[in-house]
């Protein structure tokens, strides 16, 4: 009966307590910059993330404190290329994921993008590569397949009454309570269903249980590459790669074309026409200025802008200046790395495409262009979103130019987090399209 008084466990609370607090302010990350708290407890971070504003709080943290920050005990964010190199290159792929990349397993399946280890992924990503070479995704029937598609868009987008066309259950409560998080998502779905893809998950299910797809898919490598995943993983990978595409090229190309409709961005619109229009034909390598408004595009509005978190390896390393032990969280934010890298990206909160056609410090812009990560977990479909966002801007810009819809406030195209990747506040982005003049 002792051990239960409350004198008891008062005590024994305290005393848990002074050995969190001086783990805490012994721990090799004490001399880390950031704010207070976040040397005692993460639970002002996972608020934030839960309030849709992690990349916004780490951002403004790394505006008060520096290239390096101390986020929550036991997480580390950078901003640096040095940083940058260390966490996502270094041996070719850079440090090992963390536990947060469970959050996106498919069907209980892990995919390329959710191994957690290097040599789990590479195994995977020899299979997969070779079809997002870039010599495979300029074939003519991927190619095809993405101009029909982008075709389709602008003509539902110019059809829409007067011209005007909208271009547009928390899983992070699963991370940190997963009980809770059932309970709160059944309650939740009686108000408001989340977003799903019954389409989508019943084709790839059927798809991969069948043989004699296109040489250029996914399926097909799997059939030619290896025989120890059934097709449950195969339809795990290849939705994943679905939504994927889907998720980021689309939100990358929504702020890209909000950004060039504003009247801030005319001339740049007006710029970029005059290149589509005089140079039909031409192809995508030779078109400058096009190259420059999606870089730019990328740049200001990755698709993914919030951290991608890592573990230090066992044995600690050092990270701009500072040891870190093995298992600390770290991490970069393209949001950050891109806007406050001043010496590469001066002007960093302005869309300036004239930047990327400037030959004095192209190398070091490419470099730390951290839209689709970098080393070799980088974005294995690189190549495609790009071929993806530049026939549709090309499809839009070379007969038609956007301006904002009366209706549309620039609060509703806020960035806001959504896991991992960001959407407009608003969840919407009402465009009108005007024919441009023919030549």
């Amino acid at each position: 009966m002792l051990l239960l008084s409350p004198i008891t466990l008062i005590a024994a609370a305290a005393l848990l307590c002074a050995i969190h607090l001086i783990r805490c302010i012994r721990s090799p990350l004490s001399k880390i910059p950031g704010p207070k708290l976040s040397k005692f407890t993460s639970l002002v971070l996972k608020w934030k993330e839960i309030k849709a504003l992690r990349t916004v709080y780490i951002h403004q943290l790394h505006q008060q404190y520096g290239p390096v920050v101390r986020i929550a005990p036991n997480e580390v964010s950078f901003t640096s290329w040095e940083a940058l190199k260390e966490i996502y290159c270094s041996g070719g792929s850079g440090y090992d994921k963390t536990e947060f990349y469970d959050l996106f397993k498919i069907y209980g399946r892990r995919t390329m993008f959710t191994t957690l280890n290097k040599a789990d992924h590479a195994k995977r990503k020899r299979i997969l590569a070779d079809r997002y070479a870039n010599s495979n995704i300029m074939k003519s029937a991927s190619v095809t397949g993405v101009q029909e598609r982008s075709s389709k868009f602008v003509r539902r987008c110019v059809s829409a009454p007067g011209g005007v066309s909208d271009i547009f259950v928390n899983r992070l409560i699963s991370h940190y309570a997963p009980t809770l998080h059932r309970l709160f998502s059944r309650v939740l779905y009686l108000f408001a269903k989340p977003r799903e893809t019954p389409l989508a998950d019943d084709y790839v299910l059927e798809t991969s249980q069948l043989s004699g797809t296109a040489p250029f898919t996914l399926m097909s490598r799997f059939d030619e590459k290896t025989g120890d995943l059934d097709y449950i993983d195969k339809a795990a990978e290849c939705l994943d790669h679905m939504a994927a595409g889907i998720d980021t090229t689309g939100d990358g190309l929504c702020f890209l074309m909000w950004e060039l409709s504003q009247p801030r961005s005319l001339g740049i619109q007006r710029k970029l026409a005059e290149e589509l229009r005089t140079n039909p034909d031409t192809p995508f390598d030779k078109l400058p200025f096009l190259d420059a408004v999606v870089c730019e595009g990328l740049r200001c509005f990755p698709p993914i802008p919030m951290s991608l978190p890592r573990y230090v390896p066992q044995g600690g390393r050092s990270i701009d200046g500072f040891w870190l032990p093995g298992k600390t969280i770290v991490s970069c934010q393209a949001y950050s790395v891109h806007r406050l890298n001043s010496e590469i990206f001066p002007d960093g909160d302005v869309f300036n495409p004239e930047r990327w056609l400037e030959l004095d410090g192209d190398a070091d812009r490419r470099r730390i262009q951290f839209a689709f990560s970098n080393g070799g977990r980088g974005c294995v479909g690189k190549h495609l979103a790009l071929i993806e966002m530049k026939t549709l801007l090309r499809d839009v810009y070379s007969r038609y130019s956007t301006t904002p819809h009366e209706s549309m406030q620039e609060e509703a195209m806020a960035m806001s987090d959504q896991l991992i990747s960001a959407r407009p506040l608003g969840q919407k982005c009402l465009l009108r399209f005007h024919a441009l003049d023919a030549m």
